[in-house]
């Protein structure tokens, strides 16, 4: 497979997907045998004297085919935010401190929706699944902000369609 095609398959970083463009970058840096560039022994570079400079070149190569993967996979508004970072490290703490101060609004959005959530149009199955998804989501931002399981369901019971109310008052 092609290096660089095989980023293209990468969903592009942008405001709202960053825990999946995360998760995805980190398999695919895993895949290629790079995550030490970004979070591991190799992050930052060897001396490259004498017998070493081998091993700096080799490190160059990895690291630059870490970076490429990092600018190939998001939007050309974030590059600003890395383009005076020297290494991978720094380029991927850059966007883990901008996404966390965004995560906690985030939260909090998702805190308001789940508080207005109902079932609307849509069918029982895809009402539980879209609470399901919010409810998962706020605990993948922040785990002290866990919904429990019981807190979920009452508010699935209570954005219920009206046609539901004989079930909903069988079950409470």
């Amino acid at each position: 497979m092609d290096f660089a095609n095989s980023v293209n398959g990468i969903e592009k970083l942008n405001n709202s997907n960053y825990l999946y463009w995360k998760s995805c970058i980190e398999s695919y840096l895993q895949w290629q045998d790079l995550w030490e560039i970004v979070n591991g022994a190799e992050t930052t570079s060897p001396n490259g004297v004498g017998e070493n400079a081998e091993v700096l070149r080799k490190w160059k190569i990895k690291a630059g085919k870490a970076m490429f993967v990092l600018r190939a996979t998001i939007q050309r508004d974030f590059l600003d935010y890395i383009r005076d970072a020297k290494t991978l490290k720094e380029a991927w703490d850059v966007f883990a401190t901008f996404f966390s101060k965004t995560n906690d609004t985030r939260v909090q959005m998702l805190e308001n929706e789940i508080g207005s959530v109902s079932q609307g149009n849509k069918t029982i199955p895809e009402y539980f699944m879209k609470v399901n998804k919010i409810c998962h989501e706020i605990t993948q931002l922040d785990e002290e902000s866990r919904i429990s399981v019981t807190r979920m369901r009452r508010m699935i019971i209570r954005g219920l369609k009206p046609e539901y109310s004989g079930f909903i008052t069988a079950i409470q």
